[in-house]
């Protein structure tokens, strides 16, 4: 079965929520259970899928992103550009197992549009198994990530969700499906970059790379790549029904910064030059703005800052 990310659900929830009343609930901790399934550990191959027209700068953010994740020289890259990416990444190695090394692996471009520009929610099965599986790969040792542009619609892009994890179990390998929301819906699957139509009237923060679809893209790849590690097969760390989970990342929706509470983000790092917002530093002299992500050490979303 899929597992959806509700991301754009969630945001519309917790927008109707007065901050002040939030104030006087005493939180309670937040548990995800571990259903006693199989989490994605090691090195894991990521081979990307293009789906329509990507610029090259385009494409150089997310990819800069993934491989910003499982930097090779972690340790130093780490202490010279704290909070990292690679350092936010290190959350998932405290979930039963130890950690998932990301390795970028092949690319496919389909900028042809061979499915047409509306995708049902069966295409999003059937694209990842362009790459496939790979010869001589161990089970699940493959992430076959499907970018989506601008002008493709996707069934239940926007009304439900911003993107999608899941698993070929013939193919044997795991898939994450992500939308360019720009055209289409960037008040909820790239928030906080754009204003939400409905709820909290906060003024948006500046994208750090310049462009809200894909740093938009961004954070919902960054939620389901922690959502695929950890939560693979449906049976790993997750909170809920098993058909709408709250997992690693969606656990923690909406909060990118200290003092968040909903329709603001908390407190984030600003560049002085463009004004832009984020949170960690990743290679290529990138910065990105990312989500925070459940700690199973001390049962709390945590952020880089």
């Amino acid at each position: 079965m899929t597992s959806s990310y509700y991301f754009a659900l969630l945001i519309s929830t917790f927008a109707l929520i007065s901050p002040t009343f939030s104030a006087l609930v005493e939180e309670q901790p937040l548990v995800l259970k571990y259903h006693n399934g199989r989490l994605l550990k090691g090195n894991l191959t990521v081979d990307l899928i293009w789906y329509g027209k990507f610029t090259p700068i385009q494409r150089s953010i997310l990819i800069d992103f993934i491989q910003s994740l499982s930097s090779p020289k972690r340790a130093k890259f780490e202490t010279l550009l704290s909070p990292s990416v690679s350092s936010w990444w290190r959350t998932t190695e405290k979930y039963k197992g130890g950690s998932s090394n990301l390795v970028l692996g092949k690319q496919i471009f389909l900028e042809n549009y061979f499915l047409g520009k509306k995708l049902e929610a069966n295409h999003l099965a059937a694209l990842p198994a362009k790459s496939g599986p790979g010869s001589g790969h161990a089970r699940y040792s493959r992430i076959n990530v499907v970018f989506t542009a601008d002008d493709v619609v996707v069934d239940g892009f926007c009304m439900s969700r911003c993107g999608t994890h899941g698993s070929n179990k013939k193919g044997r390998f795991a898939y994450v499906w992500v939308g360019n929301s720009v055209s289409q819906c960037p008040d909820q699957c790239a928030w906080p970059f754009h204003q939400p139509i409905y709820g909290s009237q906060t003024p948006p923060l500046v994208s750090p790379n310049g462009d809200v679809g894909v740093d938009g893209m961004v954070i919902n790849l960054a939620t389901l790549l922690a959502a695929t590690v950890t939560n693979p097969l449906n049976n790993g760390y997750f909170q809920g029904p098993v058909g709408a989970p709250l997992e690693a990342v969606s656990a923690c929706t909406g909060v990118f910064g200290s003092g968040a509470y909903p329709g603001y983000p908390g407190k984030v790092l600003v560049d002085k030059s463009s004004g832009a917002s984020y949170n960690a530093r990743g290679l290529n002299g990138r910065n990105y703005l990312l989500p925070a992500m459940w700690d199973p050490k001390s049962s709390a979303c945590t952020t880089l800052v």
